[in-house]
């Protein structure tokens, strides 16, 4: 396999800045990661580093708002409500960019597999805040800005993410 660069990717996730970029096609968008910092470890709650892809992708054709659980969806339609009626789950709404690890021993493989850690770039309720670190590990974004995500990158999109600002 030839040898990953920076140059080469699709997204760009700076985790100092909060930020996802499209470098290729200069966009940006506000995100919410770990809570519990950045890290690779199974079970940390941590966002990991390092070059990914986009391994699958969930939700194509599903409205705004729509509830997943285990990247199905339930049907719902994220409300007030709902989120009254459920306040133990973790939102993760309209669109799901799954994430696949591509670097052995760091974000690849047992006890660091990004894949196996359900690690998503995904929508979350519009009245979570953006720009700060909140998520279980996830890369959270408005849901209108991962909805234009999902249909601007294909699956297997190379993506990189950096714990300092590029």
């Amino acid at each position: 396999m030839e040898k990953l660069r920076i140059d080469q990717v699709d997204i760009l996730i700076d985790l100092a800045a909060q930020k996802l970029y499209l470098p290729k096609l200069n966009k940006s968008y506000s995100v919410s990661t770990g809570l519990n910092g950045i890290g690779e470890a199974e079970n940390s709650g941590k966002t990991p580093r390092g070059f990914h892809c986009i391994a699958e992708k969930f939700g194509h054709d599903q409205p705004m708002n729509s509830v997943f659980i285990a990247r199905q969806t339930t049907g719902e339609i994220y409300s007030a409500e709902l989120a009254q009626q459920y306040p133990e789950r973790d939102w993760i709404l309209s669109r799901i960019l799954r994430l696949g690890g591509l670097e052995p021993g760091f974000n690849q493989g047992k006890g660091c597999d990004s894949y196996q850690r359900y690690i998503y770039i995904h929508g979350t309720p519009d009245c979570e805040p953006m720009g700060q670190p909140l998520s279980h590990g996830c890369i959270r974004m408005r849901n209108k800005d991962v909805i234009e995500l999902f249909d601007l990158v294909d699956e297997h999109a190379l993506v990189y993410i950096s714990e300092h600002s590029i």
